[in-house]
């Protein structure tokens, strides 16, 4: 069963790496509460200082997989994974537990994993709970699941939208008409 976002920053508490929870738990974490299920947990954090997590969940007994060309590869302890493969698994006896994609970019700097080209400071694109859980800004998650459009994504998009502020709105309308013209999400926002 997948953490929650609650049970990962205990397990990660004191890892320096600039992670932050994605996806549509990140949302959740914006509004303050539970808006839907979630089946998984991801997080986010820099591909060049993934190894710090990894340490710290192979010390607690997990083993990490990647997916590669639809392959589940189990790594060895302590194996860096492939820089072809962004998307990390960390299991337990209990199963799944979260998904760690690495991400381009650093401590300083937020880089669009799927177009290098669009780039801001971290701390634009990240927001933190009053618990101190960090997490993905939410038109950053919004510009991830604009791609796949299932219908939790267009759930998740008509809750964020009306929230976003001004600034954030204009991010992911201008982001949406470079990565995705024509995405209805344009003229919602």
């Amino acid at each position: 069963m997948a953490w929650t976002p609650d049970q990962a920053a205990q397990v990660l508490a004191g890892v320096t790496a600039p992670w932050a929870v994605a996806a549509g738990w990140s949302l959740d974490l914006w509004h303050g509460k539970q808006t839907r299920k979630h089946e998984d947990l991801e997080v986010a954090v820099p591909a060049t200082q993934f190894s710090e997590i990894q340490h710290r969940l192979e010390s607690l007994g997990l083993t990490w997989f990647v997916i590669d060309d639809g392959n589940v590869i189990e790594l060895a302890r302590g194996e860096v994974p492939s820089v072809q493969t962004h998307q990390t698994w960390a299991s337990d006896a209990s199963g799944w537990r979260m998904d760690v994609f690495r991400e381009p970019g650093n401590a300083q700097t937020w880089v669009y994993r799927r177009e290098a080209g669009l780039e801001a400071p971290r701390s634009q694109m990240t927001g933190c709970t009053p618990d101190g859980i960090p997490f993905v800004a939410p038109q950053v998650a919004l510009l991830f699941k604009a791609k796949a459009r299932r219908d939790k994504d267009e759930a998740d998009f008509a809750r964020a939208a009306p929230r976003l502020d001004v600034k954030a709105r204009c991010w992911l309308a201008d982001a949406l008409a470079r990565f995705h013209p024509g995405h209805p999400w344009i003229s919602a926002l």
